[in-house]
């Protein structure tokens, strides 16, 4: 108990230190008659740790009297919860909030598209796209019918106040890329006037805002961003952390990590490393899982595995246990992250999955032969480790005498009668009988 209670108490100390350093900075600014724009760069997943960052982008916009806030996005999708939120944030801003889907080949993909639609005016480069929205469910399956067309409707419903002012055209485009899953160029969406701009970097964007007119929660506000100066909010290191930690592969390798190394704690207990390292490497994996589309489901086939390698250790099978344990292991992993229906950026690599399943076969597999090798060594503790080696007669008589073994000195009698031993002599021990060694003379 003191060794868990240790290791808890090292991780929540970590913890509280990290939160302290990794506090985000807020945006600073020196004074200057310049109009402010204050750009962020959003790129990733959409999930909760972009939220934080948009949010604290445009309370730091909003504080800092900016004249415009640029989201600069580029994004494959994620969570609709989180993006729900992100467009709650941008709405309820007292800056104009400009999404703008850059560098080039970038996208504003799923949930990122609705984020372009909910700015209070949008731009994208050359050679970025846009669209693919039709929603999946939290486990990253398909949803069945009923739920389906709920999820659709409240999309449609969360982004028509904000596409029907730009035209019958852009709201057309804008449902299907709901309802079909429709994409659509950067040339594409400007034609049905989804966006405002098509521009190449971001001096070029507020030089076509200059003059432009975007509809706030006060009115109508005529932006004025000639001469204006940028200063970019990067994400913080928490923010940045967070973000990693819901890559499906980094969740998945800190979940084996952590489970493997939970496992050598249980089976030499008295130590703190490696349950230190399994609690820290759980806790980040569970983040992740919490927030990734998973079917929960293969981690029964995880535990099963680790199950298998732990049985194979206590009742050798000559390696077919481990051999099951690869496998379900492998399959738990696939179950766990790549469901029918995940997006690709959402899903594990399948060759680190295989790779992992190996590895760690493999290495319960050198266990289990070390273990073998153990069972058919002879036993090296007791008096019974002292047959076979050898020593020498520091006194001796006929009936006997004594005899040095490494820094102990025991009382030794002849095997043989006829074995002649004399001071100095090299014996070996052939049996040990009771505390007194039965020798023989080495010839």
């Amino acid at each position: 108990m003191k060794s868990i209670r240790r290791i808890f108490g090292l991780f929540f100390l970590l913890l509280g230190s990290l939160s302290l350093i990794l506090q985000p900075a807020h945006a600073l600014r020196t004074q200057s008659d310049q109009p402010l724009a204050i750009v962020l760069t959003a790129k990733g997943p959409i999930m909760p740790p972009m939220l934080e960052y948009i949010q604290r982008g445009i309370e730091g916009a909003n504080r800092e009297n900016a004249e415009v806030l640029i989201l600069q996005l580029n994004t494959p999708g994620g969570s609709i919860d989180t993006m729900l939120k992100i467009i709650t944030v941008i709405r309820a801003s007292d800056v104009p909030v400009i999404v703008y889907v850059a560098p080039r080949n970038a996208m504003a993909g799923s949930a990122g598209a609705l984020i372009t639609m909910a700015g209070h005016a949008s731009a994208m480069a050359p050679e970025t796209s846009i669209g693919a929205s039709s929603p999946i469910s939290g486990s990253g399956e398909n949803l069945n019918s009923t739920a389906e067309a709920k999820a659709m409707e409240i999309l449609k419903a969360t982004i028509r106040p904000l596409v029907t002012p730009r035209g019958e055209e852009a709201l057309k485009l804008a449902e299907a890329m709901i309802d079909e899953a429709k994409a659509a160029t950067a040339n594409e969406a400007l034609d049905a006037k989804l966006i405002d701009f098509i521009v190449d970097n971001v001096d070029d964007l507020l030089e076509s805002l200059d003059g432009f007119t975007v509809q706030m929660n006060d009115g109508p506000r005529t932006l004025h961003t000639a001469n204006t100066r940028t200063e970019p909010l990067e994400m913080s290191l928490i923010e940045q952390l967070l973000l990693f930690l819901t890559d499906p592969n980094i969740a998945f390798l800190l979940l084996a990590i952590g489970v493997q190394s939970i496992l050598i704690e249980i089976s030499s207990p008295g130590g703190w490393v490696a349950g230190f390292i399994g609690v820290v490497c759980l806790t980040l994996a569970i983040y992740g899982m919490g927030v990734l589309p998973v079917n929960w489901f293969g981690l029964i086939f995880l535990l099963t595995a680790f199950v298998l390698f732990i049985l194979d250790i206590k009742a050798p099978t000559h390696g077919a246990l481990t051999t099951a344990g690869v496998a379900s292991f492998i399959v738990g992993a696939l179950v766990l992250f790549n469901s029918p229906g995940v997006p690709q950026f959402q899903r594990v690599s399948v060759p680190l999955v295989i790779g992992v399943g190996i590895f760690l076969g493999l290495l319960f597999f050198g266990i289990l032969m070390f273990a073998l090798r153990a069972l058919h060594n002879p036993v090296s503790m007791g008096v019974a480790s002292y047959i076979g080696k050898t020593g020498t007669a520091k006194t001796w008589e006929e009936a006997g005498g004594q005899v040095q073994l490494a820094s102990e000195l025991w009382s030794a009698e002849a095997v043989h009668e006829s074995d002649k031993i004399g001071k100095g002599d090299q014996v070996e021990v052939v049996e040990v009988k009771g505390l007194r060694l039965k020798v023989r003379k080495i010839k």
